[in-house]
């Protein structure tokens, strides 16, 4: 494998990015002008340099349009129900529970977790911020504070040991050449002591921002977490009191419905086609179908307009907060041999990010230390496509060519597996599915990735420490 100057610029535009990142500023200049630049270096040829700036984009917009559209139908729903006024109906038990901010907190860790473990996150998180999250806000959990227990606890602690479905434990294992349970129990433990640890971090840096419940500014950020104004649509139903109650109970029903489902088909029926995108699929046109019903028992033959209006919204929304994602994600694509083929307009695209990384292998030192946690740093920067699982088979690899007598293949492939997945699982990068997350609590992504950065880092670095010289 020759590196060559692409390879170069794409490193030397990375960590442009990461101090940009680190500076808290905007990073969609430097993503645009890094595609541009190394797509003209690549061909040698200005013209495909502008062209790939656009495919970039293009692609990253068709990779992560899943998530704009879930999110589109799961306000859309929410609007409606806020019509009916069943929204706050549909809480008022939850609120019982969720005494006050702190409580909630816990209850958003535990639950996300318990859920994403079996089906991953990705129709967890719309479940949980549906439910639970204006529940929580109502008793004075910021909003940013439980985005950071939603993605901890589901992207990061849950997703990165995938214990259930076990397609990460399963992509480490192949690739390092060992039985996949030798992965997942490692993993499991790892997953544990990094979350739990982000977690306590987490709720010690941020619980100074928790409001008693009597507090204003919960009512006021619930409106920012619902995305729109004040309705502005007519109740064409004499019966909204009944029609609120009915919806009240009906959505929350249906969702959770949705939720034994998915469990039983993974438990039972051994259908794990349920996870993931498929999963969220599901969530989405249950969201659809409650959609219709609730905006037709509001407005009758207006409903006709109204959903279209409330669609509309959605996507206004989902857009508007999330659309600086997508040049990003274009540029961290372009370093995935997944992508850069159709970005670049060549067969077979070249692995930009991951030849750096591999090319680094030789330098890598024997001593389990040192061994241990150059292997957590390979696996946070293969994170950093937003994917999490593209660099595992890497991860893998290196972790049967570095183990020794000090440590074994298992806990290596297992430290790798924690950096990937917490990262680009996604944590710590906003041009993962953590985005949903921030769309669905109504915060901004990027604000969201430096609440988590440094409660997740000391995680992998304290988990990573106890897998070396107690595992």
């Amino acid at each position: 494998m020759d590196l060559t100057i692409s390879h170069g610029l794409y490193g030397l535009f990375t960590i442009i990015i990461i101090i940009t990142m680190i500076f808290r500023k905007g990073v969609v200049l430097p993503t645009l002008l890094g595609t541009f630049v190394i797509a003209w270096v690549y061909h040698g040829n200005i013209i495909d340099g502008f062209t790939a700036i656009f495919h970039a984009n293009l692609v990253a917009a068709q990779e992560l349009f899943s998530i704009f559209l879930i999110i589109t139908f799961m306000l859309a729903l929410l609007h409606s129900l806020r019509d009916l006024g069943a929204d706050k109906r549909m809480i008022q038990p939850i609120q019982k529970l969720m005494v006050n901010g702190h409580i909630s907190y816990f209850v958003l860790v535990g639950i996300t977790y318990v859920i994403s473990l079996f089906f991953w996150p990705t129709p967890a998180v719309p479940l949980i911020c549906a439910l639970l999250v204006p529940a929580a806000v109502r008793a004075g959990l910021p909003a940013m504070t439980a985005a950071v227990a939603i993605a901890i606890a589901g992207q990061g602690m849950a997703l990165s040991s995938d214990y259930i479905v076990q397609v990460a434990p399963s992509l480490s294992a192949a690739a390092a050449g060992i039985e996949t349970s030798l992965v997942a129990d490692k993993a499991m433990i790892l997953s544990l002591i990094s979350g739990g640890i982000a977690i306590t971090l987490a709720y010690l840096f941020y619980r100074k921002t928790i409001r008693p419940k009597e507090d204003k500014r919960n009512e006021m950020e619930l409106k920012t977490l619902q995305t729109a104004d004040e309705s502005t649509n007519k109740a064409k139903t004499i019966h909204l009191t009944i029609w609120s109650k009915f919806f009240a109970v009906l959505v929350p029903l249906s969702l959770l419905i949705v939720v034994i489902y998915m469990m039983y088909s993974k438990l039972f029926s051994g259908n794990s086609d349920l996870v993931g995108g498929d999963g969220a699929a599901l969530v989405g046109g249950v969201a659809v179908i409650l959609l219709l019903l609730s905006t037709l028992a509001f407005g009758k033959h207006y409903a006709l307009d109204y959903i279209s209006n409330h669609i509309t919204e959605g996507f206004v929304f989902a857009f508007k907060a999330m659309g600086p994602v997508i040049p990003i994600a274009g540029f961290f694509f372009l370093g995935s041999p997944d992508f850069s083929g159709r970005i670049l307009g060549v067969e077979e695209g070249p692995a930009l990010l991951f030849d750096l990384v591999q090319s680094t292998q030789s330098y890598l030192p024997q001593s389990a230390l040192l061994a241990g946690f150059s292997i957590l740093i390979i696996g946070i920067i293969t994170g950093l496509d937003g994917s999490g699982f593209s660099g595992l088979p890497l991860t893998g690899a290196l972790a049967a060519s570095l183990s020794n007598s000090s440590i074994d293949t298992e806990t290596l492939a297992a430290i790798g597996q924690m950096g990937a997945v917490w990262t680009g699982g996604g944590t710590i990068v906003a041009w993962s599915s953590l985005i949903a997350i921030a769309g669905f609590c109504g915060v901004s992504v990027m604000d969201l990735v430096r609440k988590n950065f440094w409660p997740v880092i000391i995680g992998l670095l304290v988990s990573t420490l106890v897998a070396i010289f107690l595992l």
